[in-house]
């Protein structure tokens, strides 16, 4: 079967930029950040290539949210003049490989011949501004946390579960019971993924960190590593902290070809999946594994004729230690092996909606550079809710093309169990299904929340008080698994409060 390579999609060229000003307030602004990355996937590609772009796809950035949309703006400053120029829907941790899923398929369907796909964050710069304006400490005005603080009150919110790094845990904690793990084991292996990410990090350029970390010291509380909510340290979770752009340009085989691109510096895009939890997180079947990640991974192996055998590179989505373990369980993916060609989100960086551009850069200067000839990106974003994953290779993959619709909701769906019904006033017997611990920048346990399952199956949410210390004590000590233990939900004026036995 013969393929035309006009509508075999590749890429030619990637960018990368970090922005460290001796004063951070000093630094460049999102859409500065993407023309630079731009500029050096331009540069990486021969030169010649942004003018002539008939797509701009830009990830959605949070940095200095008054100044979105940006693609059009984007545009003219390349001087492009695309027939599409359109922004990511949130800055969704999955939304670099859905952008990089559609440029392909408009080039399989022969829509478009260059396509360029983008983002950036300035966080960094953002946060300094903010507090400069408002006088108040920089820690104060990070603006993922300032944007989750602005949304309005509600039952959620009211037990502590706001941002992403309240959530995560929860998949964390049911996730090392589901797998019979102790604290311990499950601790080991974090250290273990997260070391290497460390090293990684350690010999890439344009990652973030260049400091090369031992497990036990990143699983470890101490003073420059303050826990964050029960497990999570600050050496576990996504570094937000940054200035970093990453772009890159997708073409035909044949408009590679005729622009005179070395054949042993393309790289052939595969076919991606997609799926998604539903957006409330109270509303998942469970949070020991997620449904949807395991039809995208699944459909993705089969499409591109993969497994864990023949892949040589993997980039496992990495905000939180409990998305790559979930992961590598899917795929069959060593400890062992490093889960990522970036660093991840703590050392490589974590520029919210944006990292995933970063990992498809360093995917395709690793298969150029001779590490391997397949690499796995798998992207998630939101609160373990979106799902994209994509095959990159030094050679065409099945399906190389054609379109594909990558949407597997149906079989994510079809796998997803019930979901228990979510009361919002009960008192009485209770079974813990998950929970966490959540800190203050000083390290002390500010309380907890219990996700918590009725006799008749329901699930609810119940307060661990601040000052129960011995309950918190027991929630993480380690000494007895707490996932599956019965206790009773209290009412208490208009909260809900989790009481058990802890003897």
């Amino acid at each position: 079967m013969s393929v035309d390579p006009e509508r075999v999609a590749v890429i030619v060229g990637v960018g990368q930029v970090n922005d460290r000003p001796r004063d951070p307030a000093d630094g460049l602004e999102p859409l500065a950040l993407m023309q630079a990355a731009l500029d050096e996937a331009d540069r990486d590609a021969g030169g010649g290539w942004l003018r002539d772009a008939d797509s701009v796809a830009v990830v959605q950035q949070i940095s200095f949210r008054r100044h979105n949309p940006l693609a059009d703006r984007l545009a003219a400053a390349i001087g492009a003049r695309p027939a599409l120029a359109y922004e990511s829907v949130g800055p969704n941790g999955d939304s670099p490989i859905l952008l990089l899923n559609e440029a392909a398929n408009r080039i399989a369907r022969g829509e478009g011949r260059i396509a360029l796909v983008v983002g950036a964050e300035a966080l960094r710069t953002a946060s300094q501004r903010a507090a400069a304006a408002a006088k108040t400490d920089v820690a104060a005005q990070n603006p993922l946390r300032t944007l989750t603080d602005a949304a309005k009150p509600g039952f959620r919110r009211q037990y502590g579960l706001s941002a992403p790094v309240d959530v995560y845990p929860l998949y964390e904690n049911a996730g090392r019971a589901a797998w019979g793990q102790t604290l311990e084991q499950a601790q080991r292996e974090t250290g273990e993924i997260w070391s290497r990410f460390s090293a990684i990090a350690a010999q890439t350029p344009a990652a973030w960190l260049h400091t090369r970390r031992r497990s036990e010291e990143i699983v470890t509380p101490g003073a420059d590593n303050r826990p964050i909510a029960f497990p999570y340290t600050k050496l576990t979770v996504a570094n937000s902290s940054v200035n970093q752009g990453a772009g890159f340009i997708v073409t035909s085989l044949a408009e590679a070809r005729r622009r005179g691109v070395a054949a042993a510096r393309i790289v052939y895009v595969g076919r991606g999946a997609a799926a998604h939890e539903p957006e409330d997180f109270l509303a998942r079947d469970r949070y020991d594994a997620s449904p949807s990640m395991t039809a995208c991974l699944g459909h993705v192996l089969e499409w591109n004729a993969v497994d864990a055998d023949t892949i040589d590179l993997v980039e496992l989505y990495s905000c939180f230690p409990c998305v790559p373990k979930m992961a590598r369980r899917v795929i069959g993916w060593p400890v062992e092996r490093a889960a990522t060609v970036f660093g991840g989100l703590t050392f490589g960086g974590g520029p919210i909606g944006n990292y995933m551009s970063h990992a498809v850069a360093e995917m395709v200067d690793a298969l150029r550079g001779g590490e391997g000839e397949t690499g796995l990106l798998y992207a998630n974003g939101g609160y373990a809710t979106h799902n994209h994953a994509i095959v990159l290779a030094t050679r065409p993959l099945p399906g190389a093309g054609a379109p594909n619709d990558f949407d597997v909701q149906a079989a994510a769906d079809a796998a997803r169990g019930p979901v228990p019904e979510l009361v919002k006033d009960y008192d009485g017997p209770a079974t813990i299904e998950t929970y966490t611990v959540f800190y203050a920048r000083n390290g002390a346990a500010t309380g907890g929340v219990i996700v918590a399952r009725t006799p008749a199956g329901q699930r609810t949410l119940a307060k661990v008080p601040g000052d129960d210390h011995d309950m918190i004590a027991w929630l993480t000590d380690g000494a007895v698994e707490p996932v599956g233990h019965p206790g009773h939900v209290a009412l208490v004026g208009e909260d809900m409060v989790w009481r058990c036995a802890v003897a």
